[in-house]
């Protein structure tokens, strides 16, 4: 499972990698997460606010941080 976290650097996009890490950790999940700040790319997957939560290229949430909770559930469709 490829996920990316999507954002430049701020606060929220922090937190979404952590909470994304944390998810993944409790899940027991192999999964390989990067952090993708180049606004092209970004802006490449359609996205115009960050946070974005991207997971094997398809965009599953953005422009918010969302639980570690909300998060697993994500992970786990």
């Amino acid at each position: 499972m490829e996920i990316k976290i999507l954002g430049t650097g701020c606060s929220n996009c922090k937190n979404l990698e952590k909470a994304t890490r944390e998810a993944v950790a409790e899940l027991n999940l192999d999964a390989n997460v990067v952090k993708e700040e180049d606004i092209i790319k970004i802006m490449g997957y359609g996205v115009m606010r960050t946070p974005a939560l991207v997971v094997d290229e398809k965009v599953l949430l953005y422009g918010r941080v969302p639980s570690v909770k909300e998060i697993k559930e994500l992970l786990s469709k």
